[in-house]
């Protein structure tokens, strides 16, 4: 291609009319830019696997195919999904009713947040939201926010609410006030460190008072603590397949999201957004039921348990700890199972058993960390430096210099031993 042709893509040369560019013979660059964009329009619709439509102002959603109301307030119209859901309603292989009777207690321990103990399970508001980008920023807007709360007959009721342009933003985040002002608490998925600061910045910029403060358990947390060993990145929908036994089946990547709004925006195509509610009820729902779950954490996976243990643990509540990981221990949860009940043993001061469960762990594996723990008990509890030494001399994976000064202490006890031996 020559310079002039190269050029020409670009647009008409300043001083010719648009029409004379349109005119040239050659190829024009209005007719390029039109086959360019036909060509997009052409392989979203092959994405979406529909006829592409031609630009235009978004839809109405609630004259279209998506779920959605239109619902009149002061502050303008709110685009409203609301469905109550039945009690045999699963994610997986659990009812998401469960979490209303869950145990308040038991999920503060597994937050590490004692101010949760008193939370009522009861009045949790589940809030997940979808946004027009993955990272921070004044210009990021939640364009589609799902809830989910529990009615006064103990039955799910789950709301989605739509901003059809950025513009009509206030009135959904005036009703969303009203639900959290009646919330008790929170429940979220990594909302203390996305979805909570994103919509605390939207009422910044909306000129509205802020959110009312509410106690917050982001199952985030919760989830890595239980289940890293195992899984890994925890991800809401790993957890949906690994821990509840659901797979959402054709879902979309999180970063599809923002595209298909954007799509939506520019084209009226609302269709394009039926798989970005889906994917965000399931979310709200799929809270729902991991709350259920964590409220009687039993029936975890035997290595999950030893996350549960360690929760327990870092907790304080020892008991609770001890017994946990007795059953991972019962179920074949393996060398971390006696790992971590030797550790819990040894907080309560049941220095027998912690020295029972390291010296099974040493005979399994070769772990520094192990011979350590080994040593002290060896040293402090059944006062035999000799074993102690033994253990020390095979690596217990200190530093040179602190290594030096155990030995040395233990040849000094060994020798006054055999001294009063002698």
């Amino acid at each position: 291609m020559g310079l002039k042709e190269k050029l020409g893509r670009l647009g008409p040369p300043i001083g010719q009319s648009e029409a004379t560019a349109q005119a040239d013979a050659t190829g024009a660059p209005d007719g390029e830019r039109t086959r360019q964009l036909d060509s997009l329009r052409e392989r979203m619709a092959e994405i979406l696997g529909r006829e592409p439509s031609a630009g235009r102002m978004p839809a109405d959603p609630s004259l279209t195919e998506l779920p959605f109301a239109r619902v009149e307030r002061p502050e303008g119209a709110v685009y409203q999904r609301l469905e109550r859901l039945a009690p045999s309603h699963h994610v997986g292989r659990m009812p998401v009713d469960a979490a209303h009777a869950a145990e308040a207690s038991v999920l503060a321990l597994l937050a590490l947040d004692p101010s949760l103990a008193e939370m009522d399970l009861r009045r949790a508001l589940y809030l997940d939201t979808e946004t027009t980008g993955l990272g921070g920023g004044a210009g990021i807007v939640a364009f589609l926010v799902g809830l989910s709360w529990f009615d006064d007959d103990g039955r799910l009721v789950m709301e989605q609410l739509l901003l059809r342009t950025p513009a009509e933003e206030e009135a959904m985040l005036a009703l969303l006030t009203e639900r959290i002002s009646a919330a008790g608490v929170l429940v979220t998925y990594n909302g203390k460190a996305f979805d909570l600061p994103l919509l605390a910045g939207r009422y910044v910029m909306n000129h509205l008072p802020a959110l009312p403060p509410r106690p917050h358990l982001d199952l985030l947390h919760v989830g890595r603590r239980l289940h890293k060993a195992r899984l890994g990145a925890c991800k809401l929908t790993t957890l949906e397949s690994e821990v509840l036994g659901f797979e959402r089946g054709d879902d979309i990547a999180g970063a599809d999201v923002a595209p298909r709004y954007g799509h939506f925006l520019r084209t009226g195509d609302e269709r394009a957004l039926s798989a970005v509610v889906e994917h965000n009820a399931w979310d709200v729902l799929s809270m729902a039921a991991l709350v259920g779950l964590y409220g009687e954490p039993l029936s975890l996976h035997e290595e999950d348990l030893v996350g549960l243990a360690r929760t327990y643990k870092r907790a304080g509540a020892l008991a609770e700890a001890d017994s946990v990981a007795n059953v991972a221990v019962e179920r074949g949860a393996g060398s971390e199972a006696l790992r971590v009940r030797g550790e819990i043993a040894k907080a309560r001061g049941d220095r027998a058993r912690a020295l029972a469960d390291f010296e099974a762990l040493s005979a399994e594996l070769d772990d520094p960390r192990v011979r350590l723990e080994l040593g002290k008990l060896y040293e402090h509890h059944v006062k035999e430096p000799l074993k102690a030494l033994e253990v020390v001399l095979q690596g217990t994976g200190e530093s040179e210099e602190a290594t030096a000064r155990r030995r040395a202490r233990l040849e000094r006890k060994i020798a006054r031993t055999v001294k009063k031996g002698g």
